[in-house]
C-alpha cells in the first residue's frame, strides 16, 4: 500500500476496495465514515427488499443495506470477512454490507476510465467509472448514488415511524 506521494508523481486518488462475490469495487475513501464487521440487524417492517434491517452503532441507528441484493447479484452467504462499509448518503448514516473489505489503494487518475456506454446504461448513476491496475479492474461505485433520494426519504420515514412504536 503506497501512502506517500511526491510531487513529481501523476495524481491519484485514494480508494477503499471491497469484494462482492468475485467483482472488486473501488469507493472514494472520502465517502467512507467507517468499516465495522457484520452485526446482526434489526429487521424493520415493510423496508425494501435490500435492507437488511438496522444496527444501533455508537448511539445512532444506522439502515443497513444488502449491496447483493441491491445489485441484483446472486445471494450468497456471507462469512467472517464480511464488513458493513458505513457511509453519508444525504445525511444520513448508511451501513453497506460488503464480501470482504480487501485493501486501501492509491490508483492514478490516468487508470480511472468512464464506464463503457452499455454497463453505464445497465447499472444506473451509481456506477461512476472503471480502473485498471496490473491485472486487476476496479469498479468504482459514487455510494451517494447507490440510493435515490425517494429510498434515502423512505428510509428515514419507516425508521421514524417504527422507532415511534
Amino acid at each position: 500500500m503506497q501512502t506517500e506521494r511526491s510531487l513529481e508523481e501523476e495524481p491519484q486518488r485514494q480508494f477503499i476496495i471491497f469484494r462482492l462475490d468475485e467483482t472488486e469495487f473501488a469507493v472514494p475513501i472520502e465517502q467512507v465514515a467507517r468499516i465495522v464487521r457484520l452485526a446482526k440487524c434489526t429487521r424493520v417492517p415493510r423496508a425494501p427488499a435490500f435492507l437488511e434491517g438496522v444496527i444501533n452503532l455508537h448511539g445512532d441507528v444506522v439502515p443497513i443495506v444488502d449491496l447483493k441484493k441491491r445489485f441484483q447479484l446472486v445471494e450468497t452467504p456471507y462469512d467472517d470477512e464480511a464488513r458493513i462499509i458505513v457511509a453519508e448518503v444525504t445525511d444520513q448514516r448508511v451501513g453497506l454490507i460488503v464480501d470482504a473489505v480487501t485493501e486501501i489503494l492509491w490508483l492514478p487518475t490516468s487508470a480511472i476510465e468512464p464506464p463503457p456506454a452499455m454497463v453505464a446504461d445497465i447499472s444506473g448513476v451509481y456506477l461512476t467509472g472503471v480502473a485498471t491496475q496490473d491485472d486487476r479492474l476496479f469498479v468504482i461505485l459514487d455510494l451517494s448514488r447507490v440510493l435515490t433520494t425517494e429510498e434515502v426519504a423512505e428510509l428515514e420515514t419507516e425508521l421514524s415511524v417504527n422507532s415511534g412504536q
